[in-house]
């Protein structure tokens, strides 16, 4: 048998990390090793425990998620774990650093438990978890925030990749930039592999932030 996906559980609210623990040990395939209530003790855990899914809180004491998140997967960290992270929308207002501070995905907490479950098995598999209605609605709600950089990607990439980077962007599915392009999906996944070889990013969360620094959306 395949082993379960192992899962640290991070959160303030000791209601919530119940509810999400309980949630998830229902599972056969998933399994919580640990669950902590600051990011702190979540960076600790995560080096004794190596999880392979830590499901992180933004706003929480003596070190928030973002800060966590930046630790336990950000540029330069040798053995960075997965992270899955979790928001309340009208309340977080720095969730967009997340994305920067190398997280996989996010969630918002008042998704249904199916979308959590489904969150994380996407996040363990090296998949980047970030729902449409996220892209179109968090990122773009900071996008103002995001700093430009110099340069340009339209000489990295194909006139068909940078049209599908720009999609990406503005919160369309595979299925949606195949309907759009009148292509397969298939063929969708190959062009957003090819972007992100091409730009060395991680994972379609990178790839937002990518098209949104480049100017690529507005």
């Amino acid at each position: 048998m395949t082993a379960p996906i192992r899962v640290l559980v991070c959160d303030d609210q000791a209601l919530i990390r119940t509810g999400f623990t309980t949630i998830i040990d229902a599972q056969p395939d998933l399994s919580v090793v640990g669950e902590c209530g600051d990011g702190r003790t979540a960076v600790d855990l995560a080096g004794r425990l190596r999880p392979d899914v830590v499901v992180m809180d933004v706003r929480m004491p003596v070190l928030d998620g973002i800060e966590a998140t930046r630790l336990l997967a950000g540029a330069g960290v040798t053995e960075p774990v997965k992270v899955l992270v979790v928001t309340t929308f009208n309340l977080d207002e720095y969730v967009y650093e997340a994305l920067r501070a190398g997280a996989s995905g996010f969630l918002l907490k008042d998704a249904p438990p199916g979308q959590l479950l489904h969150g994380i098995r996407t996040v363990a598999t090296g998949a980047a978890l970030l729902a449409p209605e996220v892209t179109r609605q968090l990122i773009g709600r900071f996008a103002a925030r995001i700093r430009p950089v110099e340069g340009t990607p339209e000489s990295r990439l194909a006139p068909r990749e940078l049209e599908v980077l720009r999609l990406i962007a503005n919160g369309l599915s595979n299925s949606e930039i195949a309907a759009n392009l009148v292509i397969s999906q298939e063929t969708v996944k190959t062009y957003v592999s090819r972007i992100l070889a091409k730009l060395d990013l991680r994972d379609r969360v990178q790839a937002v932030v990518y098209a949104y620094r480049h100017g690529l959306v507005t």
